[in-house]
């Protein structure tokens, strides 16, 4: 009789260690998202804010680096004249890290 009960009490035991389990994994899942996954979404839609507001005479800096100044805008492109020669390379825009150029919205 004694064994038949231990049994049933390491079975509630052992059913409780896996709802603990369960919670403490949707715990961490849910501090993922909030430190890490949704800042990321954030930090992406004000980059993609920025690079629709681009005009034509804006300062901007690419992510390799290069410094210039918009020439013209296409759909997915920016042509981007730089150094004193005036040289113009065209870029994609998901290329364009900073604009330094303060716009009024």
């Amino acid at each position: 009789m004694n064994f038949a009960i231990s049994m049933l009490t390491s079975g509630a035991n052992s059913s409780i260690t896996g709802w603990f389990s369960i919670i403490w994994l949707v715990i961490i899942l849910v501090i993922f998202y909030f430190l890490l996954i949704r800042p990321q979404r954030k930090k992406e839609k004000e980059d993609a804010a920025m690079r629709d507001k681009l005009e034509v005479g804006d300062e901007i800096v690419t992510a390799g680096g290069i410094v210039g100044i918009i020439f013209s805008i296409k759909d997915d492109t920016v042509v981007v004249e730089t150094g004193g020669d005036r040289s113009k390379i065209r870029v994609m825009k998901w290329a364009i890290a900073k604009c330094n150029t303060e716009h009024d919205d």
